[in-house]
This record gives C-alpha cells, structure tokens and sequence, in this order.
C-alpha cells in the first residue's frame, strides 16, 4: 500500500515538473502577439518582426531568447526605460520610420553588452541625451531626425559610448544659436564649431559681475575702516593736546599752595 502511495506521489511531481518545464519553454519561445517569428537556421537565433502594426506601445511579450527585433514603421512615440531589459540576447534593434520624439534615460539599459546595430532613423528626435544611451557601444543610425543642436548635444555628445560613426548621423535642423549656421550640417564633422560660446559669453559676464560685486564690497570695507580709524586718531590726537594744559594746571595749584 505505501509502495502505491510513493508511486502516485512520484507521479504527481514528475508531472508538474514536465508542466512547469512546458511553460518555461513556452514562455521563452513562443512569439509576441501581432508579430512574426523565425529562427534562424545557421543557429543566429531568433527574429521578431513586428514591421507595419500601427503598434503605439513596444510589446511586452517579446521572447527572451529573441536576437532581431524589427519594430519600424509604428507609431511609437516614446521608448521608456528598461524597454528592453529583458532581452539579455538583442543583436539588432530596428525601430525606424516611427514618431519617436522622446528616448527616456536608460531607455536602452541592459543591452551594452548585446546590441551591435540600433536604428532610430526617420524619427522625430529633436534632443539629443547621453543618459537615454546609458552603456550602449552599437552602431546607431540617428539619420533623418529634426536634430536641434546647441549646447547641450554638444556636451552630451562626448558622453556616450557609440560607435563614433553613428554620431556623423545627426544632422542640425536647427540650432540655437543661430547665427552660428549649421543648419544642414553633420555637427561632428564640424569640429570648429562652438554652440557653446553664448554661454561661455554669459558665464563670463556672470563672473565679472561677481567680482564687480565682491570688489565694491572691499571698497566699501576699507573706506569704512579708513573712516573709523581716522575718528579714533581724532579723539586720541585730542586726548594728548589735552594732556599738557592739564599737567601745567596742576604745576599752578603746586605752587599756589607752596605760597600759602
């Protein structure tokens, strides 16, 4: 009777464990909803293709042994952050031909080491932020964007890891400012060009009226000493004028009472 028992109870936990082993398989392998899945046969691994699904948010049922995701001409407008983090595997991230204004920093956190190719061509991409590229080394393809340049891309520029060929992709709209000209150029093929002189211009008004400042205080301080000082002479030069009057004084009443 127990041997039944334990045979029945073994039964049971081989099943679930077969039941649990399917739903794990299932869950990484199976595709996204509204997207076309392949594998690849010279073992490159999986491609999710959800071109053309008037999608306005990025799937969250994207399988995680997925290597390829083509999610061009959508209607996405924003990547938040960690929109991909559970995509260790991502080789290529094609999100092209969509209304992309705004890439949140860390948007593309967790594939630094993965991604090798990132396209984000035929946006609407105006701001350029470091944060948002957070330890990407891909090769990105920025064409085709409103870029505005001005001082802050070109700051943040330095600060990210891409492959330096992707940032000849962002080409100036416009800029601020403008008398600066770059509209229609690729600002990192501009090296002579400074966006950033206004505010080195404005800092350094900022100092000067800074040091005008502590300068007028200095001023102020000694010509207040110089006054104050220049009292105290005054009482303690009277002080000693009033010294001899008051000793011959006191010579007089000496004498007066010697005499008497």
């Amino acid at each position: 009777m127990s041997i039944g028992v334990d045979y029945v109870v073994m039964c049971l936990l081989l099943h679930s464990l077969v039941l649990m082993t399917v739903c794990f398989h299932h869950a990484a392998t199976t595709c996204s909803k509204h997207c076309y899945c392949s594998e690849s046969g010279d073992g490159g691994g999986k491609t999710v293709r959800c071109s053309n699904q008037r999608l306005t948010e990025i799937p969250q049922d994207i399988p995680n042994d997925t290597r390829r995701v083509y999610l061009d001409f959508n209607l996405l407008t924003s990547i938040p952050a960690n929109a991909f983090a559970g995509l260790p595997h991502l080789a290529e991230l094609d999100l092209s031909h969509n209304d992309i204004s705004q890439l949140q920093p860390g948007a593309f956190r967790g594939l630094g080491s993965s991604l090798q190719l990132l396209d984000l061509s035929g946006n609407k991409l105006v701001h350029f932020d470091a944060d948002s590229f957070e330890g990407l080394r891909a090769r990105a393809n920025l064409t085709n964007n409103p870029w505005h340049c001005d001082c802050n891309l070109q700051m943040a520029m330095p600060r990210v890891d891409l492959e330096p060929v992707s940032l000849t992709g962002i080409v100036c709209q416009t800029s601020d400012p403008e008398e600066m000209s770059v509209q229609g150029l690729a600002f990192l093929l501009e090296p002579d060009i400074d966006l950033c002189v206004v505010m080195k211009r404005t800092t350094d008004v900022a100092m000067l009226v800074v040091m005008f400042g502590w300068f007028t205080m200095v001023i102020s301080y000694l010509v207040y000493y110089v006054r104050a000082n220049q009292e105290d002479a005054r009482r303690h030069l009277e002080y000693l004028k009033s010294l001899p009057s008051r000793q011959a004084k006191s010579e007089e009443s000496s004498t007066i009472s010697t005499v008497v």
